[in-house]
């Protein structure tokens, strides 16, 4: 039987209210992204603001899995 994919996901947003991100802001963090292993699979621009938000997600696995923070740690 076939393991089942286990994702790990993230959200960033970028930009402001009043300003757009500049794309150097996000290129390097694609490019970051891209050496830890995560693939954007998602874009929102913002309706009535400047902002743009990615969704990107990677394989689950012990060597991967980021840290998690808790309130009050």
């Amino acid at each position: 039987m076939a393991e089942i994919a286990r994702w790990e996901y993230r959200i960033e947003s970028f930009g402001t209210f009043w300003s757009k991100p500049k794309d150097e802001e996000l290129q390097a963090t694609l490019d970051e992204w891209g050496e830890e292993g995560w693939e954007v699979v998602g874009v929102w621009m913002g309706g009535n603001n400047e902002k743009v938000t990615l969704l990107a997600k990677r394989p689950l696995g012990t060597a991967t899995r980021r840290r998690r923070t808790w309130p009050g740690d």
